[in-house]
């Protein structure tokens, strides 16, 4: 009995002196491991104020990226839906790429943005049907802008920007702007234009509707890699002097994430308020609404698109 309650104790002492050493070597371990946190901390501060030296050299930077989704479907004889027997898709593309030229005097800066979307619907039983893809979303941008440099924050700046659509309709309406004025930046990676002399041309076969006009044109551009992560929120409104219906706001945002390779996931999404295009597609509803439709009545809601899918980064 004594043996047994000896060794019993023996074996208690064994295991708490192990579990104690255990728990002292994590300890010490944990100790170690602070310094190395502010080590590495350290390390990438260094390399941080490095690139920056490096984005702040003349020269031309250069990048691009978009996001790519599709969806395809088909159904035969599935007779819980209104079309049993059909073959539909949606596919979308969307493209983000910007040139810019730095220089100590000077910048040029230069960016597109496409975002071009199909989608069909064909019902098998019916062989007078549309089974083509169809253009839904078609955004197509492209900016360029001029500044001389005043000081490390403003520049004196002229800006070119056109907007149209490319499937459907190209250059009707289209819409080019053209100013000058000046350029602010707040920090890396920001533009913000505010010309308050600027020409925005329109182009169109409905000249009862778009028109022409002096105003004052607003940009702001983010566009910012960090780590895996790209994105850029531009937004560009013109605001005329003649009236508020030929006045138009565009906000387009982009998201990537990269998980391997320049693949990964993408979003972008984008809003915009045109009400010479709400009155045009008003008067060509059919048949035409009563009252007819006019500046004054018709309705201007905020246009709307988005796209998720996979992201590509060059």
């Amino acid at each position: 009995m004594r043996k047994s309650l000896f060794a019993a104790t023996a074996l208690f002492v064994c295991a708490f002196t192990f579990a104690q050493t255990d728990t002292q070597t994590a300890d010490e371990l944990k100790a170690q491991l602070g310094p190395k946190k502010d080590s590495i901390a350290a390390i990438q501060g260094r390399l941080d104020a490095i690139q920056a030296e490096i984005d702040a050299l003349p020269g031309w930077r250069k990048g691009m990226f978009g996001t790519i989704g599709a969806n395809l479907a088909g159904s035969k004889n599935w007779y819980s839906q209104g079309t049993p027997n059909n073959s539909s898709g949606n596919i979308g593309v969307t493209l983000n790429g910007f040139a810019n030229l730095k220089q100590e005097k000077y910048f040029w800066n230069n960016a597109a943005n496409i975002n071009l979307q199909w989608v069909k619907l064909d019902n098998k039983d019916i062989d007078t049907d549309d089974d083509s893809f169809n253009g839904t979303t078609d955004v197509f941008n492209i900016t360029s802008l001029f500044g001389y440099n005043l000081s490390k924050k403003f520049a004196a700046s002229a800006l070119a920007e056109y907007r149209t659509s490319i499937i459907n309709n190209f250059n009707d309406p289209g819409y080019l702007d053209f100013g000058v004025g000046v350029t602010w930046l707040p920090v890396q990676d920001m533009v913000v234009v505010i010309h308050p002399l600027n020409y925005n041309f329109v182009f169109s076969s409905e000249d009862s509707v778009f028109e022409s006009s002096t105003g004052a044109k607003i940009v702001v551009d983010y566009t910012r890699q960090i780590g895996a992560v790209n994105f850029k929120t531009n937004f560009s409104t013109f605001q005329s002097y003649k009236s508020g219906d030929l006045s138009n706001w565009t906000w387009i945002n982009s998201f990537g994430y990269t998980l391997w390779k320049g693949i990964g996931l993408g979003f972008e999404f984008g809003l915009r308020n045109n009400k010479q295009e709400a009155l045009a597609n008003a008067l060509g509803l059919t048949p035409t609404p009563t009252p007819t439709p006019t500046f004054d009545n018709v309705d201007n809601p905020v246009q709307s698109y988005w796209l998720f899918g996979l992201n590509y980064s060059l």
